[in-house]
């Protein structure tokens, strides 16, 4: 299981000797960083590798981060998050745009000690009932923990694949308590169909189309009458915040973010922004699902957000959903930002 992935001066941006905390590139290679730093810290434990042979603190030590504290799952004795500090005495440039902490969640490790809570955890994304789960419950207490501990501090969330659901899914909770925080997702899940896919323009606009009028035609006919002011200011309440997108066209997975948002912005174009902005509050499975009285808050779906599009050759299908892509020093992006009004 002991692969160079794990060791931070092989795989890691050691290039990043000084970071300028007011560039984008440098701010995702630490977040993406310190996400890596909790899958090592994680198979440091299952192979028992422990001080001074551990991986793991190089992965926050090298940006003068400390680590406060490991958040283990309850139901597997897993590390699935850590929160960092950064140490304000170790920098030599400016820190006025740093955050004090971070607190970062690993995605699924397909190893026997993890893969079994985790496969489990992932079935609650699509869902949509990770909220249900003991470990969004230990997230969240402890988001919550540092937020009431340190009012006035600059917090950052980071997360990578599961693990970014699960950061999305705090920022959102916080952000109905009045609190934004500054959230990293690395390839996000997006629980729907992967029409970005599909190579032909004309049949994916098609398709889109087709799916916003039965999105909100359902929503219509199904939702009642007096739910549907609720939903416009519950989904309105977010838009102020818009989290850090990192996508990778090839990764199935995450890739439908990038027609999700192109999509809205084209049926405003086309004039029929009104019936886009009630099916892009919606999806089908949750409008049947709230119509049989199941509670169910659709987590992919983002009033808006800052979208980085790696659009740079894959290697393949894991290095397009992986991590390590996102501190690359040489990354071909696109940056949009899509805000809901």
């Amino acid at each position: 299981m002991s692969s160079e992935k794990d060791i931070f001066s092989i795989c890691g941006p050691t290039y990043l000797t000084s970071v300028d905390w007011a560039c984008q590139h440098h701010c995702r290679s630490v977040a993406a960083s310190l996400v890596q730093a909790v899958y090592v810290l994680e198979r440091d434990r299952q192979l028992n590798r422990q001080f001074p042979g551990a991986f793991a603190p190089h992965w926050w030590e090298f940006f003068h981060f400390d680590l406060i504290r490991k958040l283990v799952d309850d139901a597997d004795n897993s590390i699935f998050g850590a929160i960092f500090e950064l140490n304000p005495n170790s920098q030599t440039g400016s820190i006025s745009n740093a955050p004090r902490f971070v607190v970062a969640f690993r995605g699924t490790i397909t190893e026997q000690d993890s893969i079994s809570r985790d496969v489990t955890l992932n079935l609650h994304v699509i869902q949509n009932s990770l909220h249900t789960t003991s470990r969004f419950l230990i997230a969240m207490q402890a988001v919550k923990n540092v937020s009431s501990a340190f009012p006035n501090s600059v917090i950052w969330l980071a997360g990578h694949s599961l693990g970014s659901a699960l950061a999305m899914l705090v920022a959102r909770n916080m952000v109905k308590t009045g609190k934004l925080l500054d959230t990293f997702l690395f390839n996000p899940p997006f629980c729907g169909a992967p029409i970005e896919g599909i190579r032909d323009e004309r049949v994916k606009q098609g398709i889109r189309i087709a799916r916003s009028l039965i999105t909100a035609g359902l929503n219509i006919a199904l939702r009642p009458r007096e739910e549907r002011p609720i939903l416009e200011y519950s989904f309105s309440m977010m838009a102020a915040w818009a989290p850090h997108l990192f996508i990778n066209p090839n990764d199935h997975l995450c890739s439908e973010y990038i027609g999700y948002f192109e999509h809205r912005k084209n049926m405003e174009e086309f004039g029929v922004g009104s019936i886009e902005r009630l099916a892009t509050q919606n999806s089908i499975g949750d409008i049947f699902l709230k119509a049989l009285g199941r509670e169910s808050e659709p987590l992919h779906l983002l009033p808006s957000a800052n979208l980085t599009t790696n659009v740079g050759p894959a290697r393949d299908f894991k290095w397009a959903h992986g991590i390590q892509q996102w501190w690359q020093p040489d990354l071909n992006l696109v940056c949009k930002q899509y805000r809901y009004t």
